[in-house]
């Protein structure tokens, strides 16, 4: 029996189909369970309303039953609105902190506070240890590639383990054998006897780990929290990483200068007892354990042919390799402007790195807070971060360039913490963790390819051209996502002139029956039909619950 299951969650027929029997273990300490509202139908299924109107007492048959009636389709589009709007009101704004009441994520978070300092400090010594044995910049970017390189090749892989093994014990066995290279690399430079082909080998098993911790990691944070809190968790998450991102580096300077390298290294190799420690502590009976994938063949190509049939997981993972690719090279670009536009030194390349720090860690806190998570803002964010770099790479003085750092920081994060949840939110929980390395995949696969590319085109026409080409793709690519979204939905873009509306809006492509003025979400038993032409999967193709993507 799977942990946190029971006699006592068995499941409930008016629970939301997405989500685990269990789930109600995810709330904070303290706080009673809500009281059980009246629920929408499931997707595919007609309201309660619309199978009386639909089957009375002489029941209708032949065509007569095959088509609703307009009062049922419209007690069904009601009904679709009644949950999505109930839904809102679940996930809307909640406590910045509030997953840290929950005593399994609350020492979880505290683990990795350790690890990620240790984590950001051996970056920093890695690279200055691989410059100082070669004196090359390019033995470093090998280093950087052979660490993300197991992650475009066995990214999927490592979803179909994740979704198919125990998530807690496979992430005890990852983050021990972190845990491990960073100590086997500290041996190694603490003897002298360290040559850069052992870092070499090192980064590639690192990323190697990588490729099962990823997914596992992203998804047992739904196990720990539930769907209510999961953008909170997913915030404090990247919160938490990018507060190691400020502190770790300055830490690891110190030391490197003092002591050497290999004491970073000796730091984060231990830093990931507290991790591991943490997973040992949790109480095993509060995590909504998901259902897991048995074993069988074919369970990758399963997981692709999933995605494909889902467009509101397919487009989205579009948008977020063209942002991965082309939009997160500011290494290459802050690098450039410091020194070819500004002519600055070190310490101003140090400072503007710290002020995007600062940008995405205001941007995790902001997310935190405003707990709902639709895909609309996925795209809307990714448009707002294209914008955000062709406005940044016209900036004309340093102070006005290291200010526009900090929203650009802030907009960047907030696209990957809704893109995580969105797809979260929106994947089976048996797919999860496939869904979410394929994310990963190629989100972090993409930068061997679009950073070389950025690279030339900084050198060969400069820092200004490369960084607003880099941009435009990026809102291209969100306009374009958005586009294919709509025309899933049955929706158009329109352009409104009128005082106190939006400017640019998507409405229905045609009116709903009867004049009434159309919601964007079909009938059920037209849900029903469309679901049934995708073999294998009984949910709409507008994703759970019926709701129209462009409405999530």
């Amino acid at each position: 029996m799977s942990p946190g299951t029971g006699p006592s969650s068995a499941p409930d027929p008016n629970q939301h189909p997405n989500r685990n029997p269990a789930d109600q273990r995810g709330r904070p300490e303290g706080t009673a369970a809500d009281a059980p509202a009246a629920r929408a139908p499931e997707a595919g299924a007609p309201a309660p309303g619309a199978a009386a109107a639909a089957a009375p007492d002489d029941g209708p048959s032949g065509a007569e039953a095959a088509e609703p009636t307009d009062e049922t389709a419209e007690r069904a589009r009601e009904a679709a609105h009644a949950s999505r709007d109930r839904e809102a009101a679940e996930t809307a704004k909640v406590g910045t902190f509030a997953s840290l009441k929950i005593h399994n994520y609350r020492i979880f978070f505290a683990g990795a506070v350790v690890s990620n300092t240790g984590t950001w400090m051996q970056r920093i010594a890695q690279d200055w240890l691989v410059h100082t044995l070669t004196g090359s910049a390019a033995a470093v970017g090998m280093t950087i590639a052979l660490q993300f390189l197991p992650m475009l090749l066995f990214g999927l892989y490592g979803g179909v383990l994740a979704d198919r093994l125990d998530k807690r014990k496979l992430l005890i066995c990852t983050q021990a054998s972190m845990g491990l290279t960073g100590l086997v690399l500290a041996a190694l430079t603490l003897s002298g006897n360290v040559e850069v082909v052992h870092v070499y080998a090192l980064a590639f098993i690192l990323g190697v780990v990588t490729v099962l911790d990823n997914p596992a990691r992203q998804t047992f944070v739904s196990d720990m929290v539930g769907p209510g809190l999961l953008r909170n968790a997913v915030s404090l998450n990247s919160a938490n990483f990018q507060t190691a991102r400020i502190v770790g580096p300055a830490v690891a300077g110190v030391l490197i200068g003092a002591v050497g390298s290999g004491y970073a290294f000796l730091f984060n190799g231990l830093s990931f007892i507290a991790p591991v420690a943490g997973l040992l502590l949790m109480r095993t009976a509060e995590l909504n354990s998901a259902e897991r994938a048995p074993r069988s063949k074919g369970q990758l190509r399963e997981g692709l042919r999933y995605v494909g049939s889902r467009p509101d997981l397919l487009w989205p993972i579009v948008l977020v390799g063209f942002i991965g690719s082309f939009g997160f090279n500011f290494p290459i670009w802050v690098v450039a402007f410091t020194d070819r536009i500004f002519e600055a030194g070190a310490g101003t390349y140090g400072l503007l790195n710290a002020l995007m720090a600062v940008g995405s860690l205001t941007g995790a806190l902001i997310a935190a807070r405003w707990g709902a998570s639709r895909t609309r803002w996925t795209v809307a964010s990714a448009g707002l971060f294209g914008t955000l770099l062709m406005v940044l790479s016209g900036a004309p003085t340093l102070w006005v360039f290291a200010a526009l750092l900090v929203p650009t920081g802030l907009v960047g994060m907030t696209f990957m913490i809704s893109g995580n949840t969105s797809l979260q939110l929106a994947s089976d929980p048996a797919m999860r963790g496939r869904v979410i390395s394929l994310y990963m995949m190629v989100f972090l696969g993409g930068t061997p390819f679009g950073g070389p590319l950025m690279g030339w085109l900084t050198d060969s026409y400069g820092p200004r051209v490369a960084l607003v080409l880099a941009g435009a793709i990026c809102a291209t690519a969100a306009l374009g996502v958005a586009m294919a979204l709509g025309r899933v939905g049955g929706l158009r873009l329109q352009l409104r002139l009128r005082r106190g509306e939006p400017l640019i809006a998507f409405v229905p492509r045609r009116p709903a029956p009867g004049g009434e003025p159309a919601t964007g979400t079909e009938p059920a038993t037209t849900q029903t039909r469309r679901a049934s032409s995708i073999p294998g999967h009984s949910r709409t193709v507008n994703g759970p619950s019926g709701v129209n993507p462009c409405d999530r």
